[in-house]
C-alpha cells in the first residue's frame, strides 16, 4: 500500500506522518522501520498485518472515563517511531515487516466484522504497538468502523505531525497519550524523539472535542522529580482543563533498562502533587488504596470501584452523571 504524506526530494523520499520527517534512500526504511523507500514510492509494509487481534476491557487501554466496563477489539501491528529504553512491547515495536511472524491477515471489512461479532463491544482500538505508523491501514479500519457507528480509540505516544492527525480525527473518538516526561532532553535521551510535538498533539485533540486521557510511566530517577511533575501538572490544568484524566502508571524492569521498579511512596508522592491540579488522578500497574476508584470531582460521592479490570458502577447514571450531584464525569 502507498503510504501518504510524503514527497520526493531527488532520488530520496522524505517521509512527512511524525516530526522525525525521515529522508528515506531507495530500498530503506524510516525510524519506525515499517515504511520504505521502493523505487521512490513510500510503501506502507504494515497494511493487513496485525501481531495481535483481541477483545479487551476498556480500562486495560487505559480509559477509565470512557465506556467503563465495556469491551474493545484492540489491534496491534508492528514498528514505532520512538525507541523508548522500557519498552514493553518491544517484541513488536522494535521490529520490522519482513520475517515477522503475524498473527493475522485482514482487510478492513473483516476486522469490521469481527468487531460486529460481540454485542458487547464498543469499537475498536488501535494500540499495543505505536498505531500511528501504520496510519493508512488504521484509518481505512476506523472509516470503515466510524461508518457502523461504533467508536474508535487509539493508544499512542502523541508524536505525530498535525496534518495527519487532523485528517485522522475525523474518525477517532477517543484517545490516550503517553507522556513520557516533561523536558526536551528526557525525550531525545529516552525516547529519540522531542517533546514539544507530543504536547501540540495533546493540544490538538483537546481543541477537536475527543474525549482524552494520559498516561505517565514513572520511572525512578529519570522523570520522577518533583518539581518538574508539579510543572507537567500545571500545564495540563492550564492547557488540557482540569478534568482531564491522568493515569501514573508503575514501572518495573524491562528490555534496555534495569531500574529497580517504582515504589509505592513515590507513587503515592506524586498522585498527591497531581491531585493539587487536576479532579481525576490513579494509580496504575499496582493497587494502592482507592486510587483507581472514580469518586465525584463536585461531591465526592464514589462513582465506579476498580479491582484490575473487574469494574463495579455504584453511583453513575446512564449518560454519564453523578447520581447524587448530576455532575458529568465520563462517556458510557
Amino acid at each position: 500500500m502507498e503510504a501518504l504524506f510524503y514527497e520526493p526530494v531527488g532520488n530520496k523520499v522524505r517521509c512527512n506522518l511524525c516530526p522525525h520527517f525521515c529522508l528515506i534512500s531507495s530500498g530503506k526504511t524510516g525510524i519506525c522501520k515499517v515504511r520504505r523507500n521502493v523505487n521512490g514510492k513510500l510503501i506502507a509494509e504494515t497494511w493487513g498485518n496485525l501481531s495481535a487481534v483481541n477483545f479487551d476491557p476498556v480500562e486495560k487501554k487505559p480509559l477509565y472515563h470512557y465506556y467503563p466496563g465495556k469491551i474493545i477489539l484492540s489491534l496491534g501491528s508492528v514498528g514505532c517511531n520512538m525507541k523508548c529504553k522500557c519498552c514493553q512491547n518491544w517484541q513488536i515495536s522494535q521490529v520490522s515487516v519482513p520475517g515477522f511472524n503475524f498473527s493475522r491477515t485482514l482487510e478492513p471489512a473483516e476486522i469490521l466484522a469481527i468487531a460486529a461479532s460481540r454485542a458487547d463491544n464498543i469499537g475498536v482500538a488501535y494500540t499495543y504497538n505505536e498505531p500511528g505508523v501504520w496510519y493508512e491501514y488504521m484509518v481505512e479500519i476506523a472509516r470503515q468502523v466510524h461508518t457502523e457507528g461504533l467508536k474508535n480509540v487509539m493508544v499512542s505516544n502523541g508524536f505525530i505531525s498535525e496534518e495527519p492527525l487532523r485528517k485522522l480525527m475525523l474518525y477517532m473518538d477517543a484517545f490516550n497519550i503517553d507522556l513520557k516526561g516533561f523536558t526536551d532532553s528526557f525525550y531525545r535521551k529516552f525516547t529519540g524523539a522531542q517533546l514539544s510535538p507530543v504536547l501540540c498533539t495533546l493540544k490538538q485533540i483537546r481543541n477537536a472535542g475527543k474525549h482524552l486521557e494520559i498516561t505517565y510511566l514513572v520511572i525512578p530517577t529519570m522523570n520522577d522529580d518533583p518539581g518538574v511533575f508539579g510543572e507537567m501538572t500545571r500545564w495540563i490544568a492550564a492547557e488540557l482543563g482540569t478534568s482531564t484524566v491522568l493515569h501514573l502508571s508503575r514501572y518495573h524492569p524491562v528490555y534496555n533498562l534495569d531500574i529497580e521498579p517504582t515504589s509505592v511512596a513515590l507513587l503515592k508522592n506524586l498522585y498527591t502533587i497531581a491531585r493539587e491540579k487536576l479532579s481525576y488522578v490513579y494509580i496504575g500497574n499496582i493497587s494502592v488504596g482507592e486510587s483507581q476508584d472514580t469518586h465525584c470531582d463536585r461531591c465526592g460521592e464514589k462513582i465506579i470501584v476498580r479491582n484490575g479490570y473487574q469494574v463495579i458502577i455504584q453511583s453513575l447514571t446512564h449518560d454519564g452523571s453523578c447520581k447524587a450531584c448530576g455532575n458529568r464525569i465520563l462517556f458510557c
